[in-house]
């Protein structure tokens, strides 16, 4: 075997191994970044990062209400905006409201289905500033689950929440004054249905 004949085996070989660490490398940063949604969810949860709120228990909320010392009152304006797809009519009872910091409240928000067919949603949330999402506190709210609502139905629709009393220790956002909680109401995704054609078709060939 000639020596030209060896480096040419040789080139290719490093060529060749080369391609599969460069395939590799772009599997291995295309599973990051699907690990990274719901990393970058939880961190959001976790830390109240971008206005995230956060969930918590009855048994966090009372604790959160015999608290000592807090004793100060937070106003909480409510914002409700529907993504260009949606067609509802999706808006809160009211703008604004006085609570006490520490004891748990209820806000109800209004959605109405304009169409002739039934429509599901999902709604995202921040709250304004965004410090406040680590300590803006949701028991129930419509936002955990997708709702369905049938041609011209409207509904009412609570949120459970209180403003955990460790926001009166953080010197950032301590003296803050009001706290914005924002809905945005998305169509959700509906199922593909196959065709009734489609499916005599296939059930033909499985005969």
């Amino acid at each position: 075997m000639s020596a030209t004949t060896i480096l040419d085996q040789e080139t290719a070989r490093r060529n060749a191994q080369t391609g599969m660490i460069a395939i590799l490398g772009a599997l291995a940063m295309l599973g990051l970044g699907y690990a990274a949604v719901p990393l970058y969810d939880l961190f959001c949860r976790v830390t109240g990062f971008a206005g995230t709120t956060q969930v918590a228990t009855e048994a966090e909320a009372n604790a959160a209400a015999t608290a000592i010392g807090t004793t100060r009152d937070i106003s909480i304006r409510f914002d409700a905006s529907l993504a260009r797809d949606m067609p509802w009519d999706f808006r809160p009872t009211q703008s604004t409201d006085i609570v006490r910091i520490g004891q748990r409240d209820i806000a109800t928000y209004v959605a109405k289905n304009n169409t002739d067919k039934p429509i599901t949603g999902t709604a995202t949330f921040n709250v304004e500033p965004w410090q406040a999402g680590a300590y803006f506190n949701k028991i129930q709210c419509f936002c955990f689950t997708e709702q369905t609502l049938q041609p011209g139905e409207e509904v009412t629709m609570p949120v459970l929440y209180f403003i955990d009393p460790a926001i009166l220790e953080d010197d950032t956002i301590a003296d803050v004054e009001q706290i914005t909680l924002s809905y945005t109401f998305h169509r959700a995704k509906e199922p593909v249905e196959t065709a009734p054609d489609r499916q005599k078709s296939s059930s033909d060939q499985a005969s």
